[in-house]
Order: C-alpha cells, then structure tokens, then sequence
C-alpha cells in the first residue's frame, strides 16, 4: 500500500496493539492502477445495520460516532479527487451475513472521510461504492475502508 491511515483516539478506545496487523485477504484492488488507502475503525464500535428499527435520536447518535470515528481513523489521508470505497466487515464471528445490510455504517464513514476532508463530497461524480464485503473474523469485530485513487483519465498516457 501506498499510504496508510490509524486510528489515534478521540474517547475511543482500540483493544488491538496495532490495527494495520489485521490481515487483509489479498489486495482488493490488485491490478487496478491508483494509490490505495486502508482507514481502519477502532474494533467494538457500535454498528448501524438496515434491519434495524431505532428511533431517530439512537440512529443519529450512532451515526455521529460512526462518522467521528472515521474522520479520526482517516487523518493522514490526503485530498483524493475521485475514488472507490471497498468496505469490509470483519464480524466477531463465522456466521453468515449480509454484508449490505451494514450500508448505514458504512455511509456515516465516508461522510467522516469527507468531514475529514480526504474527499470534496461523497456524490457519485467523486465515490464509486461503497462495495461492502465481508472479511474475516476479529475479536470485537470492526469495519474497514479500502480506498483506491481513481487516476484522471487520460493519467495513463501521459506517463508513455
């Protein structure tokens, strides 16, 4: 990877020593031409799920902390134009899921990426996804945001 980003607190606490030791399967976007990111949340955090049925005020603190927490995660991130967001849930267990279910959690993460300011907007002429993926299994279980620069077109030639 080209960069990478950590999580460094703000009244959420990381049980695991280092987040960039969770092993990824693979690169996501292997082959595929740009600078990739990883912004890992910190494990335990409460999740947003469709299937869910929260009054109002519950859903928007969940969400805000959500957003805090990857406004935090992405510090270091630099300013990226356009991009594409692979999410991945790593559940705390085996069980079958439904990875698009969690969208809720993942769409507050992003917009902390553009509070951050890593992104100008989360509009579809900048973000493609968030694809949601399910990853393997972590003690507290956790999200995390693969994220790969979309060179400019034309970007490719201009190197020949």
């Amino acid at each position: 990877m080209n960069g990478a980003a950590s999580y460094s607190g703000d009244g959420l606490r990381d049980d695991v020593a280092d987040p960039a030791s969770v092993a990824e399967p693979g690169d996501w976007f292997e082959g595929m031409p740009g600078r990739r990111f990883r912004v890992a949340l910190p494990p335990r955090l409460l999740l947003l799920n469709s299937n869910q049925r929260l009054h109002h005020h519950r859903r928007a603190e969940l969400t805000k902390v959500l957003r805090r927490a990857a406004w935090a995660a992405s510090r270091g991130v630099p300013h990226l134009d356009r991009v594409h967001i692979i999410g991945v849930l790593h559940p705390a267990d085996r069980q079958r899921r439904d990875p698009a279910n969690w969208y809720p959690s993942f769409k507050a993460c992003v917009d902390g990426l553009v509070d951050q300011g890593v992104l100008d907007d989360d509009d579809h002429t900048r973000v493609v996804g968030p694809d949601m993926r399910i990853g393997h299994a972590v003690a507290g279980a956790r999200l995390v945001l693969h994220i790969r620069e979309i060179p400019p077109q034309g970007a490719s030639e201009q190197g020949k």
